[in-house]
């Protein structure tokens, strides 16, 4: 019952606290191993959220600078996210799909084609986005070599996600330490160098392009069979789980006592490291950028 109440730590990405709790429970056995089908839908949830979380932010970022044609754009193209995230989990937020041992519902196969058909129309539109952000000299203008944060930065206040990666941090826990069915498929890390507020836009954007095709990789290749290890007993031990939100690394511990319920559970998520990067990015900047560079 655990994972329910951890799926409500955050609202926009609430697959990230699951997936790393039930790794976090998963690692307090010796040996286990988790169906491949219920790595792929684990995957699946979280690359779906991500393009979701992305698109909002993109949203929101357009919001706080009075660019409202791409608050509306960006947040129409997320409703048809959350809905391709209904109709394969059931709900838009809060899937209730992560468990310890595998996944609680399997996919529906018969929706797959109309999921991927869906995914590549919003390719297209992001290539439409993609253009009227880095193509705009207004935005340019008003984002370039705003909220600088350097690599050391980065590096001093173990920045993470796209904060570092738009520093030149190539680090991402997919790639770093792989999780789900990420070691299975092609995909990349991506990076920016300046550091400012254009870079983090860029990061998400590129980023939302590689989510779209991990997930259809993902859905091209599902494997058949089982989706649950099905545990009763959890050993006395503890674990550790992490995973890579849309803003960086999710991080759990749990201790068992041998009982149902953990004993010990701490979380850190990845806005505790990144925040603190703002006393470093907002200073010498004007009023009004401040927003922005918080959102960033």
């Amino acid at each position: 019952q655990s994972t329910f109440v951890i799926e409500r730590i955050c609202g926009i990405c609430s697959s990230s606290h699951p997936i790393a709790y039930v790794q976090a429970v998963e690692d307090v056995f010796d040996k286990f191993e988790v169906p491949e089908r219920a790595l792929y839908i684990r995957t699946i949830v979280q690359e779906i959220e991500r393009i979701h979380s992305h698109l909002l932010w993109l949203g929101l970022a357009g919001h706080f600078l009075g660019y409202n044609t791409v608050y509306m754009w960006a947040w129409k193209q997320r409703e048809e996210i959350l809905d391709i995230l209904e109709e394969l989990t059931g709900n838009r937020n809060n899937y209730a799909i992560m468990k310890p041992g595998g996944v609680r519902r399997d996919f529906n196969d018969a929706s797959f084609p109309g999921v991927i058909d869906r995914l590549n129309k919003l390719t297209q539109w992001m290539e439409t986005i993609k253009r009227a952000v880095l193509d705009d000299p207004v935005l340019h203008a008003r984002l370039k070599g705003v909220g600088i944060l350097t690599k050391q930065d980065c590096i001093d206040y173990c920045a993470l996600g796209p904060t570092s990666r738009a520093s030149g941090i190539p680090k991402d826990v997919r790639k770093d330490d792989p999780y789900a069915a990420y070691d299975r498929i092609s995909w990349n890390v991506i990076t920016q160098e300046e550091g400012d507020v254009f870079a983090k836009a860029v990061v998400r954007i590129i980023e939302t392009f590689e989510s779209i095709s991990i997930s259809i990789q993902c859905l091209n290749k599902m494997p058949k069979g089982p989706i649950d290890a099905n545990i009763k007993d959890i050993p006395v031990g503890e674990g550790i789980g992490h995973a890579e939100a849309p803003r960086g690394e999710t991080f759990h511990y749990v201790r068992s006592d041998g009982t149902n319920r953990p004993v010990r559970h701490k979380v850190r998520a990845p806005t505790f490291m990144n925040l603190p990067t703002y006393k470093e990015a907002l200073i010498g900047e004007t009023i009004s950028d401040a927003t922005i560079i918080l959102a960033a």
